[in-house]
């Protein structure tokens, strides 16, 4: 019995051995795979810190390149703010083309050599006019005066640049440009007279003037083209004085017919900083089916599901600005991608300030529809219905023949010849030359026929 038991024992004793010596070999399996795991976590921890640190100095980087960008833009600013009032007739002569509410580089020489000097002209004229006695408080003065003489004297003149289709280059937008006279007939171009009247509160008398003009213009162009439109500037001052713009919106109420075709057009910093007043009177305009465009683009930081729900239907971006290489990095968009996103959303983007050829081939890479600039047409100033495209009417014959012996002289387009309007490359050959539209020119009488008109602007002055 013993020796069987001891046996037993023994066998047993045996198995206790063979069990610790495997716990022990997994023990220090364990152990290993441990200290595998301990090393990669510190491992990890160290690439991660020596990440971190890499990001934190490229950080600090940039931000010391933004101050100095700042500073550098601040001082930029304070130079043009110190150089303006002083500002010699070539710098207007350059901007003398710009929208209402925007301004529009020079056009380039083999584009436009016949028009584009002889619509800048008088706007170097009007700005030498304004700070020819070199005080600045006089100036305005004279220059607010000026304004109001052109406004109670409906001296206020209506530009017409057309929008073009890409890459077809028909006619499918007229954007209207607001030009003053002064009681010598000259031109105040839009970014000499904006900031005074605002300042004054006379821009929403401007806007509703503006309105009228253009809401007349476009009847005319719908006759015989329902597809066209007119784009009108409106201040942001307009729209949120709740007098001027209850004005605005009775008329555009009677005339509700004609929103598909009527595109109110802000600025990008309005709508940045659109108040509930502001809020309150888009949301009118587009209750009653009126469409909206942007303008003055300065990045390329773009809601579109916001705008597009606020009515804003087309957006301005100048060509420059679009085929900036900087803005690849600098938008959250490639402006390659920027016409597809929108049109997502319906909202057509424009191309603006086209200068040259070679833009609008690399912008029909970018799947832009609609351009607008020199290389087609610059603003031309509508002529009274009286004046013929054929000859002066027997008022102004001497107007007429001194306007002709002048090469300076403006190049007028007949409202009943608008939808003919054929500016393209900036040729202009056959369009007549008139004076300066009078203000009793507001109400148009009847036009005369397309085939008509068009023949005698080809006919050229009798």
């Amino acid at each position: 019995m013993r020796l069987r038991d001891r046996t037993d024992v023994g066998s047993q004793i045996a198995d206790l051995s063979r069990g610790t010596a495997d716990l022990a070999r997994q023990v220090a399996e364990f152990g290993r795979r441990l200290a595998a795991v301990e090393g990669r976590v510190v491992s990890a921890n160290s690439a991660g810190v020596d990440r971190i640190q890499s990001v934190v100095g490229e950080i600090n980087e940039l931000g010391s390149l933004v101050k100095q960008l700042a500073a550098t833009v601040e001082t930029h600013e304070e130079m043009l703010a110190a150089g303006a009032p002083t500002a010699a007739p070539p710098p207007p002569a350059a901007k003398a083309e710009s929208s209402p509410q925007q301004e529009l580089p020079a056009p380039a020489g083999d584009n436009s050599p016949v028009l584009a000097p002889a619509v800048a002209a008088p706007n170097a004229v009007a700005s030498k006019a304004v700070t020819s006695d070199g005080a600045p408080a006089r100036s305005h003065a004279q220059l607010l005066a000026a304004v109001r003489s052109a406004i109670e004297e409906n001296r206020v003149d209506i530009y017409l640049q057309p929008m073009v289709s890409l890459p077809q280059r028909k006619v499918r937008f007229y954007e209207a440009v607001t030009r003053l006279r002064d009681e010598k007939d000259q031109i105040l171009a839009a970014e000499d007279f904006i900031g005074t009247a605002e300042n004054a509160g006379l821009i929403g008398r401007i806007d509703h003037m503006v309105m009228l003009r253009c809401v007349q213009v476009l009847r005319r162009l719908m006759v015989r083209n329902k597809d066209v439109g007119v784009f009108c500037n409106v201040a942001a001052a307009t729209l949120g004085n709740t007098g001027t713009f209850s004005q605005c919106l009775d008329f555009l109420e009677a005339n509700r017919a004609l929103a598909p075709s009527f595109v109110l057009e802000f600025k990008q910093a309005t709508f940045r900083n659109l108040g509930p007043t502001e809020i309150e009177h888009l949301a009118a305009l587009a209750q009653r089916g009126y469409r909206f465009s942007i303008d003055h683009v300065a990045d390329l930081r773009i809601e579109p599901r916001e705008l597009a729900d606020r009515g804003v239907r087309y957006i301005k971006v100048p060509a420059a600005l679009l085929l900036d290489p900087k803005q690849t990095s600098t938008s959250d968009i490639h402006p390659s991608d920027l016409s597809d996103l929108l049109g997502r959303f319906g909202i057509d983007l424009i191309a603006e300030r086209i200068e040259g050829e070679r833009a609008v081939v690399d912008l029909l890479d970018y799947d832009v529809r609609f351009g607008q600039g020199f290389l087609f047409a610059p603003p031309r100033p509508l002529r009274p219905e009286g004046t013929s495209a054929t000859g002066p009417t027997s008022s102004n014959k001497g107007q007429e023949s001194k306007g002709q012996e002048s090469k300076g002289q403006e190049s007028r387009i007949p409202e009943s010849a608008i939808p003919e309007f054929q500016g393209i490359h900036g040729s202009g050959s056959g369009l007549g030359k008139a004076p300066s539209i009078e203000a009793a020119a507001i109400d148009l009488p009847a036009r005369s026929s397309g085939n008509a008109a068009l023949a005698r602007r080809l006919a050229g002055p009798g």
